[in-house]
């Protein structure tokens, strides 16, 4: 792996995201680049080059944000980093695997593409989870009852969708902490227990 390419990476998704405040910002792609390394330290076999950058990139096109077609973000920074056209290629397929709207029920083909998956789905999880549901609810007009909607939506469904056994177990207790705050939500507001 490049050391410099990755702090370029990093610099450019800070510069990329610098007017986002709704949990899918720099600090999201870099908490998935961590958890992709964390992940990816369990099965040397990968490519983690690949897997770096897709982390990080993933969300440099994401359609919820950017107006571009075909990963363009991705692809400018790739080439600007001297990545071959058969590298910006698997990388950008690893990325378009990510989503979770986009990619509900479907398995990743390369072992890159399921770690960096995970490790954007571990950060729908747990405390970082529940404060990006909010601070995207908020930032589009929704209630504190229809951010916790998106718990049953997708959050809650996460943990039984991992790729990888190291990713399941870090799932896991995540999962667990969502159950907790639910219930605690529901105490505070009074809303029916279920």
């Amino acid at each position: 792996m490049n050391p410099s390419a990755v702090q370029n990476a990093i610099a450019y998704i800070e510069e990329l995201f610098s007017a986002n405040a709704d949990g899918h910002d720099a600090a999201h792609s870099l908490r998935v680049y961590k958890n992709a390394l964390r992940i990816a330290r369990a099965y040397p076999e990968c490519d983690e080059t690949a897997v770096a950058f897709s982390a990080l990139l993933h969300d440099a096109d994401d359609h919820k944000l950017f107006a571009t077609e075909n990963n363009a973000n991705a692809r400018r920074f790739l080439a600007s980093q001297g990545l071959d056209e058969d590298g910006i290629e698997r990388i950008c397929a690893i990325i378009n695997g990510v989503s979770f709207s986009k990619n509900r029920g479907k398995r990743p083909e390369t072992l890159e593409g399921m770690i960096v998956q995970d490790a954007d789905r571990l950060d729908a999880l747990g405390a970082v989870g529940i404060a990006r549901t909010f601070a995207y609810g908020g930032k589009h007009g929704r209630s504190l009852e229809a951010s916790l909607e998106h718990f049953y939506d997708k959050l809650l469904l996460l943990k039984d969708e991992m790729n990888t056994p190291k990713a399941a177990r870090l799932a896991k207790e995540r999962h667990e902490y969502l159950l907790g705050f639910i219930e605690r939500f529901k105490e505070e507001t009074g809303a029916e227990s279920g």
